[in-house]
């Protein structure tokens, strides 16, 4: 299968050409995403608008993905869901655990609001009122 990837300001776009995502196809945009994870740009987003069927692995390969951006401070967000690849993972459970949007500009912008958390929480510059204590 064919993958797009578009290189955004803070995020990789990687969008699969055909309508079916199978294990193998999963195992292909695991690879992808895995050098990414190596690259200085880290951020990913799964842009799944073509999409109208997805195998129960695939949504597991998947699912695991964002845990292994999360993992290395990066993150992974899936966008442009159909309702029937949104009930596919909601039937195995994944949905609530998923960073999900309804469009690549939401998309981005919580990868935008991601990396400002995470310079805050990395930041040493962080003074606590001991008095407050």
């Amino acid at each position: 299968m064919e993958l797009k990837i578009d290189t955004k300001e803070k995020f990789q776009l990687l969008t699969p050409a055909g309508t079916s995502i199978t294990a193998i196809i999963a195992a292909e945009i695991e690879t992808i995403c895995n050098k990414c994870l190596e690259s200085p740009l880290k951020n990913m987003v799964l842009n799944l608008e073509k999409v109208t069927d997805i195998e129960p692995t695939a949504c597991q390969i998947l699912t695991d993905l964002q845990q292994a951006f999360y993992d290395k401070s990066a993150s992974f967000v899936i966008c442009c869901l159909s309702p029937k690849i949104e009930n596919a993972f909601d039937e195995l459970g994944f949905l609530e655990v998923l960073n999900l949007t309804p469009t690549v500009s939401e998309a981005s912008d919580i990868v935008m609001m991601e990396e400002i958390e995470r310079e805050l929480l990395d930041s040493d510059d962080f003074e606590f009122d001991k008095e407050s204590e």
